[in-house]
């Protein structure tokens, strides 16, 4: 179990006047007598260390360990500051008692990643016990750290690289999130390819408890050198842009899932069909995913339908700027708000993986249309243009944050010079 890595009650115990007497008023013994053993005091308190079990309720928890009336006034005294709703399986907590009379001296009780609920019982003038309830935050450090990761014979994913290189699957969401309008991580990642990170890192009594911002990140694939710097751009907000300046967001996302999802049919004027057993044009992008993952919508626009669809099962379809036009297939369910005249942003959530309609299993099947013509979605996002720049009154901040930036990465990475060919 990880520890609270709560502070520990330091206690001086004393039984009674001779016990707390000073020690030189105590007579040597006399000559020739046998010497006397030392008096071991049994510990006064005990700590219980351990996890919330299933289906607990704040007051079955403390019953476990101090008599029931005063787990009552204890949980009572605790709903002032918590809600009990909050306590969560497997949580860890520590709790402090007398060993005499199982009174409760302290509990303490993890929420989430950032508070803990501390009780501390104490008793009045009038010696009733009187528990006082507070929510903690936990003193957190941030700092910044950066990494190597390749691809190679033992990792076939940008998520089993940076495992490798020892970060976990969080660090990989958010840096392909930053990318994502340039590369479909389920797709388009090769053996050979090399991903450079600067990011913060949360700590908490020195462990990890979780990432901030990426500050910059270089990808090699395919033989090209992406790179992505984070910089508030004019209108203050920050943002991700490449070398050059301009912004990685494009008009359209390369891949409508929350994740890297492995493509499992693509785009072909002749497929068989794995149900009807015919060939037929297949003039979409089929992603396998876990049913239930998020599908996002591509680019901004407008909700035309969402609704049953024939073989197609459950269907959004969103109109876009410059005539295009996206369809997602196969949903188990519509995302709340989606429906016709609905404005969508990029990247928001409009429903969910399914297996509904003509469908094997659960996956989504993705279209494009422009001008009324069926298009390569990949194809498509590949010709889409960089996004805008920044502007000439914060150039020279941007440029002095990028040299910064990539002379922090592991590899020392060469800063970008202006002449510098794409």
């Amino acid at each position: 179990m990880q520890s609270l890595r709560l502070p520990l009650l330091g206690l001086l115990l004393c039984t009674g006047a001779a016990a707390c007497a000073d020690r030189t008023s105590v007579p040597p013994p006399a000559a020739g007598a046998p010497a006397r053993a030392d008096v071991s005091l049994a510990p006064q308190l005990e700590t219980i260390e351990s996890r919330v079990p299933r289906n607990a309720t704040l007051h079955s928890l403390l019953t476990r360990h101090i008599p029931s009336d005063l787990a009552g006034n204890v949980a009572a005294a605790a709903r002032g500051v918590f809600d009990p709703r909050q306590l969560r399986a497997d949580n860890p907590y520590r709790l402090v008692r007398s060993i005499s009379d199982g009174i409760l001296r302290e509990f303490e009780l993890q929420i989430d990643a950032d508070r803990f609920l501390r009780i501390v019982v104490r008793q009045d003038d009038g010696g009733e016990v009187v528990p006082t309830a507070e929510v903690v935050p936990y003193k957190k450090e941030t700092t910044v750290a950066s990494i190597t990761a390749t691809i190679d014979g033992d990792t076939s994913s940008l998520i089993g690289a940076l495992q490798g290189a020892g970060e976990n699957v969080q660090l990989g969401i958010a840096l392909a999130k930053i990318f994502e309008g340039d590369i479909d991580f389920a797709s388009d990642i090769q053996r050979g390819d090399r991903f450079e990170i600067l990011f913060e890192k949360i700590l908490r009594d020195g462990e990890y408890a979780g990432y901030g911002e990426i500050l910059g990140a270089v990808v090699e694939n395919a033989g090209r050198r992406l790179t992505a710097i984070r910089f508030a751009g004019a209108d203050g907000k920050a943002g991700y842009y490449d070398e050059k300046g301009r912004s990685l967001v494009r008009t359209f996302l390369r891949a409508p899932l929350d994740i890297a999802a492995r493509i499992t049919s693509g785009f072909n004027k002749r497929r068989l069909h794995p149900v009807l057993g015919t060939y037929r044009p297949h003039l979409a992008i089929d992603y396998g995913a876990p049913y239930g993952t998020k599908v996002v919508s591509v680019a901004e626009g407008t909700v035309v339908s969402a609704g049953w669809a024939g073989g197609g099962g459950k269907q959004v379809r969103i109109r876009h700027a410059n005539g295009y036009e996206s369809y997602y297939l196969h949903l188990s369910a519509f995302a709340p708000g989606i429906r016709p005249g609905a404005r969508v942003s990029q990247g928001q959530m409009i429903g969910r993986v399914g297996a509904t309609g003509t469908a094997t299993g659960a996956h989504l099947d993705y279209r494009l249309k422009k001008n009324g013509q069926w298009i390569n979605p990949l194809a498509e996002a590949g010709r889409m243009p960089s996004g805008d720049g920044i502007p000439a009154f914060r150039r020279a901040a941007f440029d002095a944050e990028r040299e910064n930036v990539l002379s922090r990465l592991v590899s020392k990475s060469p800063v970008y010079k202006a002449d510098s060919p794409n």
